[in-house]
């Protein structure tokens, strides 16, 4: 078996329990799995501090040579704290430890020097570390360090309580003694001349260990580099796979409802841009392959009207189709417009949320069952197994970054044919992005708005200019407009400093008081 694909128990300093915890925390299994947890930053140890020189404007983790004076001990059972006075030319600061208080004291000796390194703190005034990694000088002289940049890993809290930063720096220094010679090339060298990427032994070796800023670089590049490489191949396996089933519904036809709807029921002429993602959607339901493609386009752009004609591309071909908007507002907002515009056309829509009645979900669950209900509305309820289409063709999701990939995949099973999938999203992606992003996905741009529509204006005030736009609110709503006011939370969060609905609602209703605005 390849070193990089055996057991990560058997790697110097790990051993069964810690094995278990590196799994359990950070789904680290193998030698394999080690290598590739990567470091998230770097700190200098090469770099030793005078006590004098740490202060709050200190980095983050710090190192510093000093020697113990003298402990104490405080408290008793769960609050028992072990403190060590340390020393040095320039000041003195404290070493505190909360657990492990037994093992700690047997390695502390007054008097002797020590390179603590830790994440200063300061009490008073005073340099305070709590847990900090200790080591002899003679320890710290005789260790001989890949590198003087040590990489600082991503952990948990019940790792660190276990291995800390030092810790973990060892076990990876044991794993690539270990895997160096293990690791194979994947790339030809042809490739790797072209984009300028370094060997990927190299690059393993300089992640965890830099012999130099610009090596570090180029080792982040080409991790970078295959980690892409991947995604892409991936997709790119999975369209292949998809274009090779020629099990595509085939929509031969521009019927009698589609036709009817387009030259008497349209609110608005279509504009260049509709018309032309509409033609690209007719194109794909002719070639006998599944249809997967992404719809982008402003708000008020006309994604939803593209998606209703080609809905009754489905119908006029007697296939039924469906749309999942992310919440039960947009849904039922969806089947009111449909059922307005599709009245007279002899074409039945019903809606499906989780909070439909009884009654509505019978007659939908009955309708799309036996065929009855040619479009269906709904949100999530529509992945439930009990909703069983006769012949599903096409499928419209709404804002589908609010769905999972689990979740939209669902849709796709409920027939035995895959539906052709129209997706749709109002996040401005710039083509190139969206084809690395959804490189499954043929991507349709609407690039411009229906006449009469005004573009959207995003404009940013800060806190201090809240007068000012509690001003531009208040002429607004005398023009009989309407203004709607979302925050992040709905109420006071302890880890986030945002402004919650609660406080929020009270701070507008005094500058909005009632009846004089409603």
């Amino acid at each position: 078996m390849n070193m990089l694909e055996s057991n990560i128990q058997f790697v110097p300093g790990v051993g069964e329990a810690r094995a278990k915890l590196l799994d359990q925390e950070l789904h680290v299994r193998t030698v394999g799995d080690m290598l590739r947890h990567f470091p998230t930053r770097y700190i200098d140890r090469t770099k030793i501090y005078r006590i004098a020189e740490i202060t709050e404007g200190a980095p983050a983790l710090v190192q510093f040579r000093a020697r113990v004076t003298g402990v104490a001990y405080a408290g008793e059972g769960r609050k028992r704290r072990f403190t060590v006075y340390v020393k040095d030319p320039s000041g003195a600061a404290e070493l505190v430890w909360f657990q492990g208080i037994k093992w700690i004291e047997k390695r502390i000796e007054v008097g002797r020097e020590y390179l603590v390194f830790g994440r200063p703190s300061f009490y008073r005034s005073e340099l305070s570390m709590a847990h900090p990694e200790l080591e002899t000088i003679e320890q710290a002289l005789s260790r001989k360090p890949e590198s003087g940049m040590q990489g600082i890993y991503p952990s948990t809290e019940k790792l660190s309580n276990v291995l800390g930063t030092k810790g973990m720096y060892r076990i990876i220094c044991h794993a690539w003694q270990l895997a160096k010679d293990h690791v194979e090339e994947l790339l030809p060298e042809a490739l790797r001349t072209r984009y300028g990427l370094m060997p990927l032994r190299e690059a393993y070796y300089n992640i965890h260990f830099p012999q130099s800023p610009e090596a570090l670089r180029q080792a982040q590049y080409r991790l970078k580099f295959d980690e892409l490489l991947g995604v892409q191949l991936n997709v790119q396996s999975r369209r292949t796979a998809r274009m090779t089933k020629n099990d595509g519904f085939l929509f031969p036809k521009v019927g009698g409802v589609f036709n009817t709807f387009y030259t008497q029921k349209l609110p608005f002429p279509l504009t260049g841009a509709q018309k032309r993602v509409i033609k690209e959607i007719r194109s794909d339901t002719v070639t006998g392959f599944q249809m997967n493609r992404l719809l982008q386009g402003d708000v008020g752009s006309g994604k939803t009207l593209v998606a209703l004609m080609s809905m009754l591309l489905a119908v006029d071909n007697g296939y039924q189709a469906c749309m999942m908007a992310p919440t039960e507002i947009l849904a039922r907002q969806h089947f009111a417009t449909f059922s307005r515009m599709l009245d007279g056309l002899g074409v039945r829509a019903a809606v499906l949320t989780g909070a439909s009645k009884s009654r509505e979900r019978r007659q939908a669950l009955e309708g799309i069952a036996s065929g009855e209900v040619q479009i269906l509305i709904g949100t999530h309820a529509l992945i439930e197994d009990r909703v069983q289409f006769a012949n599903l063709g096409f499928v419209v999701i709404d804002e589908q970054h609010r769905f999972g990939v689990e979740q939209r995949a669902r849709l796709w099973t409920k027939n035995a044919r895959p539906p052709h999938i129209l997706v749709m999203t109002a996040t401005p992606i710039p083509r190139t992005l969206a084809m690395t992003l959804y490189g499954d996905l043929d991507v349709s741009v609407i690039d411009e708005l229906p006449p009469g529509r005004k573009p959207v204006k995003t404009v940013h005030y800060t806190d201090a200019a809240r007068l000012r736009l509690f001003g531009f609110m208040k002429q607004e709503i005398k023009k009989g407009r309407q203004v709607y006011v979302v925050y992040p939370l709905i109420k006071e969060s302890e880890t986030m400093d945002y402004k919650d609905l609660t406080d929020g609602y009270e701070s507008i209703s005094r500058d909005f008081p009632l009846p004089e605005y409603v």
